[in-house]
């Protein structure tokens, strides 16, 4: 047996901890934490958590929420728009981004990890029980029927989600790419110039594009019909979702106001007004960016 070994198992023993080798930077990356625009624009980094798939008989054991929704947008794409109009209806809770994919589970020592293996239950089924559990506990203290979650960041673990909630509901909300970038640009010109912004917005969009083909059940909706006739397109939602339309959509600000939460989505004086607030101006083709053409012709906004 090795030194390391030996010494990890009287560890174990007296500390309940465990000494391991630290991850080596990669080369050529830099070192420490990344800024708010890194982390902003782009997914998670880490390995892959091995998990399995409930049965739909396993899912009355397995998971307490049951059928969530789950909006994939890019980032300025107006997902708190239409979190906000959602969460206005009697049956659907909608908080502000929760981040479930950055909740993580780790087994501290030998025993935990033995113990958990005994039962079945992997690092990966371990972190889809707590997400599972916050969704639950968040939709319980709201006394609706369903919950709504719009982080943007669920672009990028679309397979994850579907895995681990089997009946959840993908709503795709697209908006122009030129749009998304300009908007991105704008939240910060000095740091994010146009070419950075529209790197950034690209992975995201790039993202959404290959859930939405990858899943023939999902509803897609533009921010520009929602802005254009609010009403028709949650007449349209609410079908999908198998719920009534509720006017109060339109008129979200009554109740809202004091879910918006800085950082964790927009908060700015447009979604502050509490309607629905018309759209900037679809730009022309001759504005459109050569990196953003494919993308803008795969969601219909060029002939």
């Amino acid at each position: 047996m090795s030194l390391a070994r030996n010494l990890n198992r009287a560890l174990t023993v007296t500390t309940g901890l465990q000494v391991r080798r630290a991850p080596q930077a990669a080369k050529g990356k830099p070192k420490g934490k990344p800024g708010k625009r890194q982390a902003a624009a782009q997914p998670a980094a880490r390995q892959a958590a091995a998990y399995r798939c409930p049965s739909a008989e396993e899912l009355p054991t397995e998971r307490l929420l049951r059928r969530p929704v789950f909006i994939i947008s890019s980032i300025r794409s107006g997902s708190t728009l239409l979190r906000m109009m959602l969460g206005a209806h009697p049956r659907l809770h909608a908080p502000h981004e929760l981040h479930i994919g950055r909740l993580e589970v780790t087994c501290a020592n030998w025993f935990s990890e033995r113990a958990m293996g005994a039962l079945d239950l992997r690092r990966g089924d371990l972190e889809h029980l707590l997400w599972d559990r916050v969704l639950h506990r968040e939709l319980t203290r709201s006394g609706k029927d369903f919950v709504v979650e719009k982080t943007p960041a669920n672009a990028y673990m679309y397979q994850r989600l579907k895995d681990c909630w089997p009946d959840a509901r993908f709503v795709f909300l697209l908006r122009h790419p030129v749009s998304i970038a300009r908007s991105w640009h704008e939240t910060d010109p000095v740091k994010r110039p146009h070419d950075t912004a529209v790197t950034d917005v690209l992975r995201y969009m790039t993202a959404v594009e290959e859930a939405r083909a990858a899943d023939a059940d999902g509803f897609t909706v533009r921010y520009e019909d929602i802005t254009d006739d609010p009403e028709r397109e949650m007449r349209r939602l609410c079908a999908h979702l198998e719920v009534d339309y509720a006017p109060a959509m339109l008129s979200y600000g009554k109740k809202g106001n004091a879910e918006l939460v800085r950082g964790l989505g927009d908060w700015r004086e447009n979604i502050r007004t509490g309607t629905v607030q018309p759209g900037r101006a679809l730009p022309g083709e001759e504005e459109i960016p050569e990196r953003l053409r494919a993308m803008c012709a795969d969601w219909g906004y060029t002939s």
